[in-house]
């Protein structure tokens, strides 16, 4: 099996040491993107769940174009919400804007008590190259 490691220009700076995403044998599993409206570490996260969630789905796209994938290519999906029981709803209407109801990749959500730099939500992602 090989891999390829992928550090995507114009995705948000690690946080911490790993790729954005890597890749083996047609699956391509993305790490957990963060809220930062560019690509700095230091670049501000927006106010709220919604605008947070919204800039979390730009960020991974980004990471997914550089791998030449989209959401279309989505097959799971793990959600990660410091305030679970108060974003959990709205949350939800921003992520199902982002795939057709009939075509919704496999999802995790669960609540934690802290994500890096003081973000509401992390989403990671795991995606399949489509096949010849």
């Amino acid at each position: 099996m090989s891999m390829t490691f992928h550090m995507i220009g114009g995705a948000p700076d690690p946080v911490a040491p790993f790729s954005h995403a890597v890749e083996a044998d047609g699956w391509v599993f993305v790490t957990g993107q963060m809220p930062f409206s560019a690509t700095s570490l230091d670049s501000p996260y927006p106010q709220g769940i919604e605008a947070q969630t919204h800039q979390v789905m730009h960020n991974l796209g980004v990471v997914l174009a550089g791998c030449g994938l989209s959401l279309g290519d989505v097959a799971c999906v793990r959600v990660y919400l410091t305030a679970f029981e108060t974003d959990y709803d709205a949350m939800n209407r921003i992520y199902a804007s982002y795939f057709p109801a009939q075509r919704r990749p496999a999802r995790t959500c669960v609540g934690v008590t802290g994500l890096a730099k003081g973000a509401l939500i992390e989403i990671d992602m795991v995606a399949r190259r489509p096949g010849p």
